[in-house]
């Protein structure tokens, strides 16, 4: 059966900060919908709630941590042996091995959150407790070879050292108020001697325990001061504070030498690969652009022995940067400096705007988000690709072909809209890619993702019969996944669907900006109600397409 074990000194603790100082036990955690639940080693520190493989593997470091203080805690309404923590997006389904096991969870993790204030002793105390005093005497050189196996551990140990800064800011705090009041008691017993030296009647003598003595000389007097009395409602123990700020200290060099060594490591793979691709041998700046070209001759010249198309393999790099580019900028916020306006919002769907134009063309960038029920993000993705089934959903073509197959996840397209009067038919010409991105993070969900954007093509150039319009269009999707009860299987009941969509259109020519933005205002909202509408419907008694 699991168990909270806890570590940390006995030495100066209360009964009730001992528990608090650092509580581990075994959990089933729920992973992904391949691996369902797994038991994975959690650890609760200080007001951090972090999880490891096993408990053997605690010394390579977390695998991911949440914070508590705005942590939501929840009982499974119906898994007498499951909670589920929450904290903004993020979502840790835990369940423990008894339904005991799992009150007495709740109930500690309820009380690391309501002790979480920063500055007060206990916090302190309980901060310093993080880290393993073993970790002072282990060295700079803990980095296992197993801890490059994941692509991940550099983002991980980061993560760690922003943990490390957090704690070491508040113990620098604690340790400088100790000494703020040392040097208020030394202050104070510079003008007793003062005082002692003007009337030669009190004065103050120290003595070897490190106490203070008052003679006075007219009464014959003796009164002792203990240094503890003069640090007032402070009572730090320096010697213990001093041991956590050295663990802490220690704990940095290690995860940055650590850091380093994935670095060291990753620079000479770098190394190995231009070795491989291009000329090793250091050059000055006089021969810095022979040594650019002599490389481009041979990059042409590998190009020629593959066949590849000059235009297919600027296609390639230019589908990787869109990609990245909707990954890191579209998921983005709305709010900030993007002045992004709310459109529409119609129960999980927000349709928001900004308002662009360009020598008098509306270039206004669209993004909608929103959540549908019962599908994954693969599904959606699929059907918003797949041009067998573009006719199904959408009503604003007039025509389509699939002008080249550059793979099975990459199309060409030329596609020509239905005119809207008063302006004139607009056609398009753009790459069509669908593309998984996996997460790093087990505790994040894998993105699945339509992009769109406009090509020039020798077989399709625009015509005088349409404007040619310029997109840059992009579907992100990620499946929520709420854990079924027990050892049930996953059904649709417990699977959502995150939607992000992104419209970046130059429409070309020229446009009435009030019909290009009241077109924008009826059709995106209605474009995404009927094409989810519609993916639900074909997904319905389907198997579920992760």
């Amino acid at each position: 059966m699991s168990d909270f074990s806890s570590s940390g000194s006995d030495e100066d603790l209360d009964p009730e900060l001992e528990l608090l100082d650092e509580l581990g036990g075994k959990l089933s955690k729920w992973t992904n919908y391949i691996h369902g639940w797994q038991d994975r080693w959690i650890v609760l520190k200080g007001n951090i709630l972090s999880y490891y493989r096993s408990a053997d593997e605690k010394e390579y470091g977390c695998r991911g941590s949440i914070c508590l203080s705005k942590a939501v805690i929840t009982p499974h309404e119906f898994d007498e042996c499951r909670f589920d923590i929450s904290v903004n997006d993020s979502i840790w389904y835990l369940r423990a091995e008894h339904p005991l096991l799992r009150q007495q969870w709740i109930d500690t993790v309820e009380l690391h959150k309501a002790e979480s204030g920063y500055g007060s002793e206990s916090s302190l105390r309980r901060h310093g407790s993080l880290l393993s005093l073993t970790s002072a005497a282990s060295g700079l050189s803990t980095t296992s070879a197993s801890s490059f196996k994941k692509g991940y551990s550099l983002q991980e140990k980061l993560a760690e050292m922003e943990t490390f800064r957090d704690i070491l800011c508040r113990q620098v705090d604690t340790l400088q108020k100790y000494f703020d009041n040392c040097a208020d008691i030394d202050s104070k017993d510079e003008l007793h001697r003062d005082k002692a030296s003007e009337d030669e009647e009190d004065f103050l003598t120290s003595r070897p325990d490190g106490n203070y003595l008052l003679n006075n000389n007219n009464s014959s007097k003796e009164k002792l001061f203990s240094v503890d009395s003069l640090k007032g409602s402070l009572g730090i123990d320096f010697k213990g504070e001093a041991i956590t700020f050295k663990a802490t200290t220690a704990g940095i060099l290690s995860t940055l030498s650590h850091c380093i060594d994935i670095l060291v490591k990753r620079e000479e793979s770098w190394q190995r690969r231009l070795d491989k691709e291009g000329p090793n041998s250091l050059i000055n700046e006089e021969e810095f652009f022979d040594a650019v070209e002599a490389a481009l001759d041979k990059h042409d010249q590998i190009e020629e022995q593959v066949m590849i198309q000059p235009f297919l393999f600027q296609l390639i790099t230019f589908v990787e940067e869109m990609v990245q580019s909707h990954m890191t900028y579209s998921l983005q916020d709305v709010g900030g400096d993007a002045n992004w306006q709310l459109l529409v919002e119609e129960g999980d769907m927000k349709v928001y705007r900004r308002e662009v134009e360009e020598n008098g063309i509306v270039l206004d960038p669209l993004k909608a988000t929103h959540a549908v029920k019962g599908v994954t993000g693969h599904e959606v993705c699929h059907y918003f690709w797949d041009t067998a089934f573009r006719n199904d959903w959408e009503t604003t073509i007039e025509s389509f072909q699939v002008v080249e197959t550059l793979s099975d996840k990459a199309v060409i397209i030329h596609q020509t809209h239905k005119r809207v009067w008063p302006a004139s038919q607009r056609d398009v010409l753009y790459v069509s890619v669908i593309r998984k991105i996996l997460s790093t993070n087990e505790n994040d969900p894998d993105t699945w993702l339509v992009c769109n954007f406009s090509v020039d093509h020798d077989s399709y150039p625009p015509s005088a019969r349409c404007i040619r319009a310029k997109i840059n269009v992009a579907m992100i999707c990620q499946t929520l996944i709420s854990p079924p009860e027990g050892d049930k299987e996953i059904t649709r009941d417990n699977i959502l669907c995150k939607i992000t969509y992104v419209a970046n259109v130059n429409p070309g020519g020229w446009a009435p900006a009030s019909v290009l933005r009241a077109i924008a205002k009826r059709e995106y909202p209605k474009f995404l109600k009927r094409f989810t509408s519609y993916v639900q419907e074909k997904s319905s008694g389907e198997a579920i397409l992760f």
